[in-house]
C-alpha cells in the first residue's frame, strides 16, 4: 500500500495547482488569480498585524507581523495573543493539544491548508504540532459555518493555513530556537524564481524535545520527548490564464513520555505476579506523514471573473502508539479532489457552483481488535454572493452530500452582511455543519487512561463510524471610532450553536470506563464576546477582550455543563515598537475561568502572563522572552501517578497548564535577493 500511494502523490505533483477561488466576498479564499500574496475581500492595512474580514463571514486574519510577537513554534503557539482561539491540552502525557472555537472544542473547526481539508482523523490530536510556525504566512480564521465550498465539516469555523509562496520575493529564512524546557529547533525556508512564471520554495524543520522534567514530582514526564522532521517542497506555474500550484511534505516524528521514576510498586491491583509489576509506565508514538496537493486554474474570462478549477490533495498518515500495557496502530489513507467553477452572472451577482469526492480509508489495530474501513463523500453545491459596493452583502450556499455509510445530507448557509456607515459594519449567519467520526482515530489519546474506553456506537461494517450535526447562529457587529486622530476598533459578537447529533466522552456513567457514545437529549454554547483595540500613541498598540462561555451537554441522562471547560476567558495585549523600529515589547495577560471537571468537581480560574524582547537588526532578528511567568500550573494533571497500571489513573482531565514558567530564545536570519 505505501509503494501505490506514494505513487498517487507524485503523480499529483506532477500535475500542479491553484486556487481558483476568486469570490470578491469570501471571508479568507485565496486570491491566487489576481495575485497570490493579496487575500480578495479583506481591507489590507500595512501596519495592522490583524485585520478584520471585508467580506460576508465573520473572522480576522493573523499574519506575519502577529505572529512574531510570540515564539510561535508552531501552529499551537500560534494564537496566544488571539482573543478567539483557544489552545489546551488534551492529556497530560501524550502532549496532545486542541484549539477551541465558540467555547467548543476543535474537531468542529474545519482544520484547512491552501483553502484545502487537512488533518482529519488519526492526524487531528496532534495535528497542531504539525506546522511550525516560521512556516506561516498568515492564519484566517472564519467563524460560524463559513463557505460552503470547501465541505460541511466546519460548525464552529474554519482555519486555514497560508504558507510561504514559491512566488514571494526571493529570499532566504532561518530560524533557531532553544528554552528552559531543553527544546530546541531550527527551520529553513528559501524560494528561487526559475524563470518569470516558474518558482519554487523549500521549506525545513527540525526539532529534539529531550530532558526528564518533572515540576510536580509525580514521577511522570510533565511533557513528553519529541523528536521532529519536516520537509515541505511547493511549486507554482503562472502561464497565461493557466495556473498551477503544487507541493509535497514528508513529516517523521517520535513522543515519547511517562513515568521517570518508580514511586511504589506500579502493579494492576498491587498484584506482584503481574507482568508490569515494578514496570514503568511507558508512552511512545511513532508517526510518517506524507502529503500532497495539487491546483489548476483555467481563466476563462478575465471580465467576467470566470474561471474553473481542479484541485486534489492527499496523505497516507500512520501512527504506531503505546500507552502502557495498551497499543493502537493506524494505517490512514486519504484523498480529496475538488471541480468548481465561478464567474460573475452580473453587476454585483457571482456563482460558485462545484463538486467534490472526499475518501478515507483506515486500518487501526489496538490491544484487542483489528478493524478497517472505507468512507466516501460525494459532495455537490452551489452558492450566489450578491455584494452591492461592500455596503450589502448576501451569500447563501446549499451542499448536498452523499455518505457511503450514512446516504444523503443536506447543508443550507446563510451569511450577511450590512455597512449602514463607514464606522459600522453588521452581520448574521445561519447554518448547519456535519462531520463523520472516527472515535478512536481522533481519541486514541484517551487509551492513556487507567480505565477501560468503551466506544458505544453502533458498528458499521465492523467499523466504528459515528456523525455529528449542529446548526449555528451568530451575530457580530464591528465598529471603528475616530478618537483624537487615532482609530478606536470595537467588535461585538454572539453565537449560539445547537448539536442534533454529537459525539460524547463519558467520564460520569462508570468510574471504571470512559465512555464514547452518541448524545441521546440536549448539548448546545452561547458565546458572547467583546474586544477592543487602541493605538495610545505612536507604535503602542493596546487590546482587551472579555468571553463568556455557556456550553451545556448531557451526560448520563443529564444536562449539565460540558467537562474541562472555563466559563470565561478574558485577554490583554499591549505592543510597542519604537519610531525606529528596532525594538518591540510584547506582554499578554490571560484570565481564565473555571469551570466543571467530572461530577460536582470545579476548577477555580487562573491567570497566565507572557513577555517578549525583540531587537531587529537589518538582517536578522533577536528575540527573548518567557511564558506562564506567573508560574501557575495543574497542580495534578495525573491523578494516581504512583499506580499507572490501575483503572484509578487518569491523565486526560487536563484543564490547566501542565507546566510552569518557561523562558526562550531565538534567532530570525532574514535575506533578500541572495
Amino acid at each position: 500500500m505505501k509503494t501505490g500511494f506514494i505513487t498517487l502523490l507524485l503523480t499529483l505533483i506532477g500535475y500542479g495547482n491553484i486556487a481558483a477561488y476568486n469570490d470578491k466576498t469570501a471571508q479568507h479564499d485565496s486570491t491566487t488569480i489576481d495575485k497570490e500574496t493579496n487575500l480578495q475581500g479583506i481591507t489590507v492595512t500595512s501596519h495592522q498585524s490583524v485585520r478584520r474580514m471585508a467580506g460576508a463571514i465573520n473572522g480576522s486574519v493573523i499574519t506575519q507581523a502577529e505572529l512574531f510577537r510570540a515564539a510561535c513554534c508552531n501552529l499551537g503557539e500560534s494564537f496566544s495573543t488571539n482573543p478567539s482561539v483557544d489552545v489546551s491540552y488534551s492529556d497530560a502525557a501524550t502532549g496532545a493539544k486542541q484549539i477551541k472555537l465558540l467555547g467548543l472544542s476543535g474537531t468542529y473547526v474545519q482544520m484547512m491548508t491552501e483553502t484545502l481539508p487537512d488533518f482529519r482523523g488519526a492526524a487531528l490530536p496532534f495535528s497542531l504540532d504539525y506546522v511550525p510556525g516560521p512556516w506561516i504566512k498568515s492564519i484566517q480564521v472564519s467563524k460560524g459555518t463559513s463557505t460552503v465550498k470547501n465541505g460541511s465539516e466546519s460548525i464552529t469555523g474554519q482555519i486555514n493555513i497560508e504558507y510561504k509562496k514559491p512566488d514571494d520575493v526571493e529570499q532566504l529564512n532561518a530560524n533557531v530556537y532553544g528554552d528552559t524546557k531543553s527544546r530546541y529547533e531550527a527551520n529553513f525556508d528559501g524560494n528561487i524564481h526559475l524563470s518569470d512564471k516558474l518558482s519554487t520554495v523549500l521549506l525545513l524543520h527540525g526539532e529534539n524535545d529531550w530532558g526528564s522534567h518533572d515540576d510536580n514530582g509525580d514521577g511522570f514526564m510533565d511533557k513528553p520527548n519529541r523528536r521532529q522532521i519536516n520537509v515541505m517542497n511547493r511549486w507554482k506555474l503562472a502561464a497565461g490564464r493557466y495556473l498551477f500550484h503544487g507541493g509535497i511534505q514528508l513529516l517523521s516524528e517520535k513522543r515519547e513520555g511517562g513515568q521517570t521514576t518508580h514511586h511504589v510498586q506500579d502493579t494492576p491491583h498491587n498484584d506482584q505476579h503481574s507482568p508490569y509489576h515494578n514496570q514503568l509506565y511507558a508512552i511512545s508514538l511513532r508517526t510518517n506523514r506524507y502529503a500532497a496537493y495539487m491546483k489548476h486554474a483555467f481563466i476563462l474570462n478575465p471580465k467576467r471573473n470566470s474561471n474553473i478549477a481542479i484541485m486534489a490533495n492527499a496523505s497516507l498518515h500512520q501512527t504506531d502508539a503505546r500507552y502502557g500495557y495498551k497499543t493502537y496502530n493506524i494505517d490512514q489513507s486519504d484523498f480529496y479532489t475538488q471541480l468548481m467553477y465561478e464567474t460573475d452572472l452580473a453587476p454585483y451577482h457571482n456563482l460558485s457552483i462545484g463538486t467534490n469526492i472526499d475518501y478515507n480509508h483506515a486500518k487501526e489495530y489496538d490491544t484487542e481488535n483489528s478493524v478497517k474501513g472505507d468512507l466516501t463523500t460525494l459532495g455537490f453545491y452551489a452558492q450566489h454572493t450578491y455584494n452591492l459596493r461592500e455596503r450589502i452583502t448576501a451569500m447563501i450556499g446549499l451542499r448536498a452530500d452523499h455518505h457511503s455509510e450514512f446516504g444523503w445530507d443536506f447543508i443550507p448557509r446563510l451569511h450577511l452582511k450590512w455597512m449602514p456607515a463607514d464606522l459600522l459594519t453588521l452581520r448574521a449567519t445561519a447554518g448547519r455543519g456535519l462531520r463523520t467520526v472516527r472515535p478512536l482515530a481522533e481519541m486514541h489519546y484517551l487509551l492513556g487512561s487507567g480505565r477501560t474506553l468503551n466506544i458505544l456506537s453502533p458498528s458499521v461494517n465492523g467499523h466504528h463510524y459515528m456523525q455529528e450535526a449542529a446548526w449555528n447562529f451568530g451575530l457580530s457587529a464591528a465598529l471603528n471610532i475616530p478618537i483624537a486622530k487615532k482609530t478606536l476598533r470595537l467588535n461585538a459578537e454572539y453565537y449560539y450553536t445547537t448539536f442534533q447529533k454529537q459525539v460524547v466522552i463519558d467520564y460520569e456513567s462508570d468510574p471504571t470506563e470512559i465512555r464514547i457514545t452518541s448524545l441521546d437529549g440536549r448539548s448546545y454554547s452561547h458565546t458572547l464576546q467583546i474586544d477592543a483595540s487602541y493605538p495610545l500613541f505612536r507604535g503602542f498598540t493596546l487590546t482587551a477582550a472579555y468571553r463568556l462561555n455557556d456550553v451545556w451537554q448531557t451526560i448520563d441522562n443529564q444536562l449539565r455543563e460540558r467537562p474541562l471547560t472555563s466559563k470565561y476567558k478574558g485577554l490583554l495585549t499591549a505592543s510597542y515598537k519604537n519610531p525606529l523600529e528596532t525594538w518591540q515589547f510584547d506582554a499578554t495577560l490571560q484570565l481564565n475561568g473555571g469551570g466543571r471537571i467530572v461530577g460536582d468537581e470545579r476548577f477555580k480560574g487562573y491567570e497566565q502572563v507572557s513577555a517578549q524582547i525583540t531587537r531587529e537588526f537589518r538582517r536578522f532578528a533577536v528575540y527573548v522572552g518567557g511564558e506562564n511567568l506567573t508560574n501557575f500550573r495543574q497542580l495534578d494533571p495525573i491523578r494516581n501517578a504512583a499506580s499507572p497500571f490501575d483503572p484509578a489513573f487518569e491523565s486526560t482531565l487536563v484543564w490547566g497548564p501542565v507546566h510552569g514558567r518557561m523562558f526562550y530564545a531565538g534567532i530570525r536570519l532574514h535575506l533578500e535577493k541572495f
